[in-house]
């Protein structure tokens, strides 16, 4: 029997080994260098379409970024966003079913649009929008149709998700260019389309909930009063800071319509509040004779000037339209609004302080405000006697409600003037201000203006606990180079709380007509300042105390008393 002996490999068998274990070494780092050049190929596509993809259509190029801002009011409440939305289109050449058939059934998807107008895009020669920013059930009710010669892009729109509220002060930006049409986003179109700030909410000063309440009063006084037009405007006495600003009749930016060669006056894109300036008539008056204290010419609140009768000049009669046909002190003067004492007042001060004032008030140009729409003033071209009177009561000249508003703030606040800004401000951007009134001059105007509420024509703007104070202004338009008496610009000018002002609050409404047909500022104009400050003062921080109010102890025993003539 044989035995049969196997000799091992020994090194040979080694070697072989050691050969498929770098075979296999060798296999797995080509993989490895594959799988990383893949990768590579992947991540610089995918950085190119981040790049350069997204330009095409208001996408971003730093990576996702929208093509402008967001902007939000002072509490964070989106007012417009950039988002993808869904649009309708059609291809008329690839149509399968009957063009009347499908614009019939459009029009019932999109009643707001004629029958007519599809049909005509839907037989066209080329490529057409049937419907932008449609909505998702919108899309889903012509997808229903089964139109293969129907699309649905998406797109990048501006949209504006609380519609109407602060249109004016938003503005809109068309999608076709990427600028701002009007408003903040035309204002700050820079700073909305900055590649390093889009990512960051644009914060404005507006307050969306006291807006909503300003916008809400003033329509509902609007068709109570049966008015032309109606505005207001409410701004933080010390800041500038617009809180909010209004001008009724509205729109929705999201729904533009074609208003162009209309006048101001009868467009609703039109914001009256900074587009349309007014003689404000005798909301003026406040101002006028703050100058002529901070002047020296009034000394004493007991000072008295001659009402008697009509005070003739250059062939006109200046007349009060309430006469109390005596001498009349300063406080008399405001509370019953006569034009004869602040005429005689202003005659005695001369036109250089006026002027001056005036001009440091901003009247002689367009209102200090970052908005691009704004109207230029109707600055007197002749200061003579008979104009320096009759500005002082606010006619003669025109300016617009945001600069008396702003007046308004600087007279009550310590009487520091500051430009009115649609910016959250910081407590560190606050402006120092630019001082118009002496300190003293301001405290005594807020007790005159307190009174003016508490016991003469601003009555029926007397929030209870609110210490409102405030002066009327009603004033003729002028038409074809004279006055219509039937025709009143009404407003009122007013802050609160007069103890410690914060806010200015202004209301203008346009040929208006209050009750029992009554159409002075005092009917139509001072109860909207009443029940906007009821309901914003909360909103604001400002709660009712009717344990406090302004010391007017010192003037009221001035009132409807005989004073001896100076």
């Amino acid at each position: 029997m044989a035995t049969i002996i196997v000799q091992p490999g020994g090194a040979r068998a080694g070697k072989q080994r050691v050969d498929l274990t770098a075979i296999a070494h060798n296999r797995l780092m080509l993989l490895l260098i594959l799988f990383m050049v893949i990768t590579a190929v992947l991540i610089l596509r995918l950085t190119w379409v981040g790049v350069f993809a997204g330009n095409g259509r208001g996408g971003d190029a730093m990576g996702g970024l929208p093509a402008r801002a967001d902007i939000v009011d002072r509490n964070g409440v989106p007012l417009a966003r950039t988002m993808d939305a869904y649009s309708i289109a059609v291809r008329p050449s690839r149509l399968i079913g009957d063009p009347s058939e499908l614009a019939r059934k459009l029009h019932e998807i999109f009643p707001d649009e004629p029958e007519a107008a599809f049909h005509k895009k839907l037989t066209g020669r080329g490529w057409a929008y049937l419907r932008r920013r449609a909505l998702p059930e919108e899309v889903a009710a012509v997808n229903a149709l089964g139109e293969i010669g129907i699309e649905f892009p998406r797109e990048k729109e501006r949209l504006y998700p609380q519609r109407t509220l602060a249109a004016h002060v938003m503005g809109f930006a068309p999608n076709t260019d990427g600028k701002g049409g009007m408003g903040v986003e035309a204002a700050f179109n820079d700073r909305l389309t900055d590649a390093a700030l889009r990512g960051q909410p644009f914060a404005m000063s507006i307050d969306s909930r006291v807006q909503g309440a300003l916008e809400s009063e003033l329509y509902a006084q609007l068709v109570q009063t049966r008015a032309k037009g109606a505005g207001g405007v409410i701004l933080d006495a010390n800041t500038g800071e617009v809180i909010a600003m209004a001008s009724i009749p509205v729109f929705d930016p999201n729904k533009l319509q074609n208003y162009a060669g209309k006048s101001c006056s009868e467009s609703p894109l039109c914001n009256h509040m900074v587009q349309a300036r007014y003689e404000l008539g005798s909301a003026f008056k406040p101002l006028s004779i703050a100058a002529a204290m901070d002047r020296g010419v009034v000394t004493s609140m007991s000072k008295t000037y001659d009402a008697t009768a009509p005070l003739a000049i250059a062939g006109f009669r200046i007349k009060d339209d309430h006469p109390l046909g005596r001498w009349i002190n300063v406080p008399e003067i405001l509370v019953h609004s006569s034009n004869i004492g602040t005429a005689r007042i202003a005659d005695q001060m001369g036109a250089e302080p006026l002027q001056h004032l005036f001009r440091e008030l901003h009247f002689d140009q367009r209102a200090p405000i970052e908005l691009n729409e704004r109207a230029g003033t109707l600055w007197p071209a002749n200061w003579g006697r008979i104009t320096t009177l009759t500005v002082s009561y606010g006619h003669g000249i025109a300016v617009t409600p945001l600069h008396l508003a702003s007046a308004y703030a600087a007279l009550v606040n310590g009487g520091l003037w500051r430009p009115a800004t649609l910016r959250k401000l910081k407590a560190d951007e606050v402006p120092e201000g630019r001082r118009v009134f002496s300190a003293a001059t301001s405290a005594r105007m807020r007790q005159l203006l307190r009174m003016i509420v508490a016991a003469g024509t601003g009555r029926s703007a007397d929030a209870k606990g609110y210490r409102v104070g405030g002066k009327t202004g009603s004033a003729e338009k002028p038409q074809e180079g004279r006055y219509n008496k039937t025709s009143l610009v009404t407003t009122f000018a007013s802050a609160f709380p007069m103890d410690n002002p914060r806010y200015v609050v202004l209301v203008t409404m346009d040929e208006a007509t209050g009750q029992y047909g009554l159409r002075t500022a005092a009917w139509t104009a001072a109860p909207v300042v009443k029940r906007v400050v009821e309901r914003t003062g909360p909103m604001l921080g400002v709660l009712p105390d009717e344990r406090r109010d302004v010391d007017i102890s010192d003037l009221m025993p001035l009132l409807h008393g005989d004073k001896e003539k100076e």
